[in-house]
Order: structure tokens, then sequence, then C-alpha cells
């Protein structure tokens, strides 16, 4: 039997997924392994070493993700607990497999990794909510290893609006704090991550960035008209500046859903509860509505080729330098057929080399392009 090509391929480069829940999703399990293979269909993960190895993916971006709960001392601080504990786990678990996989804390730190046959792990914040109301803990969590900040999540926070929140916009944009956070990041070497922010948001970060900004799990907005993802006239914008946007796989910001119906219902769950800190008993009660919210509106079916519409639409607009993946794994994406886990990942190879893709810009694609930009934050640190 002759090799595969794309598995082949996957070998030669360097590749990167840039947003990945795995910490949050299945390593704060009890007991969960992740030298061990697991399959979706039985405990609904999708991101472990032996998975990755079959998928040929060098490195992920692992993201520490603390939901919305109320904007109080107590609930910052519950909130910043959590996510250090997180990360703490995160470095345990590295540490375990250090014969299979490492922390990388800059660009050629993964290409190290790789060249010494092991995954590269860097780490990312989802939502600055878990940072509260003190720019110190930027740098804290810089000292953890975070090489990347996502600003919000489905909820307005103290930094920025998010493009999801039911009750409209608060701050217009960036907030007071959140300009400063953004020069905090840029002092620190931290990619600035403007993922389901809004466009208002974005606009103002590719004001304010000294470093190029990344859309580290979206896609464009003329294909799926969700308001996760971004209109062309942004996109260009954000390639005009050196950005990157990294198409995810969630079916919702894939393929049109009427009425955006599923989002709208999960946003209400988050923000009813959003009252409340996240003490055990509350977020296993958010659990439980959004378990309920997501049986009432199921996910649309989507296939491969949506995905693979999506990345060539970006490289349309944007340009092949501006365009990576981020699938969204463990945190929503999947569910697509030919897209399950970590192990697909050749997949979409093997589609865009069957439409005529090369080797070169195949490499900016899953790799290259994302370097690139960790390496401009890093200069921008060191300047």
């Amino acid at each position: 039997m002759s090799p595969d090509p794309a598995a082949a391929l996957h070998e030669r480069l360097f590749t990167i997924d840039t947003h990945c829940d795995t910490p949050t999703a299945s390593l704060m399990r009890p007991g969960w392994d992740f030298a061990a293979r697991h399959e979706y269909l039985i405990d609904h993960s999708q991101c472990d070493l032996p998975r990755m190895a079959a998928g040929g993916i060098d490195a992920m971006v692992f993201a520490v993700y603390v939901g919305q709960a109320v904007r109080s001392a107590e609930g910052f601080a519950i909130a910043h607990d959590r996510a250090v504990r997180c990360f703490e786990r995160t470095h345990e678990v590295i540490h375990q497999n250090a014969t299979q996989c490492g922390l990388a804390v800059t660009a050629d730190e993964g290409l190290r990794h790789k060249a010494a046959g092991k995954r590269a792990i860097y780490l990312s914040i989802e939502n600055a909510y878990s940072l509260g109301r003190d720019l110190g803990n930027v740098a804290k969590f810089h000292r953890l290893g975070v090489r990347m900040m996502g600003l919000t999540h489905m909820l307005n926070n103290d930094v920025a609006d998010a493009s999801t929140d039911p009750r409209g916009a608060e701050w217009g944009g960036l907030s007071p704090f959140g300009r400063e956070l953004v020069a905090e990041c840029n002092r620190c070497g931290v990619v600035l991550d403007a993922s389901h922010a809004s466009d208002d948001v974005l606009r103002d970060l590719l004001e304010a960035s000294r470093a190029p900004v990344i859309l580290s799990h979206s896609g464009p907005r003329a294909l799926c008209d969700h308001p996760r993802n971004v209109g062309d006239k942004l996109l260009r914008a954000l390639a005009a500046k050196g950005g990157v946007l990294q198409i995810n796989a969630l079916p919702i910001s894939l393929v049109d859903e009427p009425g955006n119906r599923r989002t709208a219902a999960i946003a209400e769950v988050i923000v009813r509860f959003s009252e409340f800190p996240l003490t055990p008993e509350m977020m296993a009660a958010a659990d439980r509505e959004y378990d309920r919210v997501c049986a009432e509106y199921p996910n649309p079916r989507v296939s491969l080729d949506d995905v693979i519409r999506h990345i060539e639409h970006a490289v349309a607009v944007m340009g092949i330098e501006h365009v990576g993946i981020g699938c969204d794994f463990d945190g929503g994406g999947g569910g697509v057929s030919g897209l399950t886990d970590v192990g697909d990942y050749p997949n979409i190879t093997r589609a865009l080399l069957a439409r005529g893709w090369s080797e070169d810009d195949l490499a900016r694609l899953w790799g290259w392009n994302t370097l690139r930009v960790m390496r401009a934050a890093e200069a921008g640190a060191a300047g």
C-alpha cells in the first residue's frame, strides 16, 4: 500500500491548532489520562497524545476557559482560582508525559519540540473574566506560560464586549481597562485573540495593539451569518495589520441556523447564571441547563466540505499568509462528518491537496502563519 500523502505531509510540516479546550474539558476530570487513547463516542473527549500522533499535529494551544459569572470581588476570586488550578493541572500533565510532550513558550520552542519527537503545548486564556480587574494578572498568567489571551466569551466582561451578549454592547468595543490590558499583553509578548468579541472590539484591537492579533477559532460571516464570525471588510483589515484568522469546526458557525436559536438559547442560560459566583453547585446547575438547551436546539448537520469552504473563502479574501486552523475541539468544535477529533486533521490536508493546494501553502495554513504572529509578539515585548 502506498503511503498516505496527507499523513506524510503532516510529518514534514509544522502543524498547530490554535484553540483546544482540553484543560477545562478533560484534564480536570479525575482519573482522565492524557497519555491514553480515548474515544469521542465514549467520553466525548477530542484530544489526547495518541490521537495527536495519529493526526500528525505537532502543537496545540490549550485554552483555559472559565465561564462568566458575577462581576464582583468574590466572583473574580473564584474564577481566578479556578483558572490557576487548571493551569497547574495542565503543567502537571505535561510533566507526567515529558517524554511525549513539552510546554512551549516561544515560537521556536515549538519547533524544537517537534525536532525532538515531542508534541508542543502552548497555553492560552479564553475569557479575560478570570483576570478580574487586576492588570498584574497578565504578568502572573504569563509566568504560568500563557502566550495567547482571548478577551471575551459569550458575554461582555470588564475588558470588552462579546459578539453574542443578548443585552447588547456595554463598552462599544474595548473598555478603558481593556485598552490597558492590550498594552500590557503587548509588553509581555502575549498574542491578543478577538474570537467571540464584537466587531467593534476587533476594530479597537487593530488600532490599539502594537503586535498583530488573531481570531484563534472563528470564520467568515459571508458564508455563515453568525455573530461570532467576521465580515470580509474587517477580515481584510485584520490581514492588513498582519493578523491571522484560524478557521474553526463549530457547526453553528459553519452553516446558517435560522435565527441562531442555539446560540441565543445558550447565551440566555449564561446570562441567568452570571448573577452568581462560580460555586460547584451553580456550575452543576448551569451545566444541566446547558445540556437541556443543547438537546432542544441541536447542532446543524455539517461536513468537512463546509470547513474547506470557509478556509478557501478566507484565503481568497485575506491571502494565504493570514489563515490558519483552530478547530475548537473539546469546546464545541467537531460534530463534523470527517472531522470528529484531532486524529482527523489529515482529512483537511487530504481535501486541500485534492483541490490543488501546494505544500508551501499548506505549510503556511498549518503553522507558519501562526508562528509569524507569535514571533511578532515576542519581538514587540523585547523591543
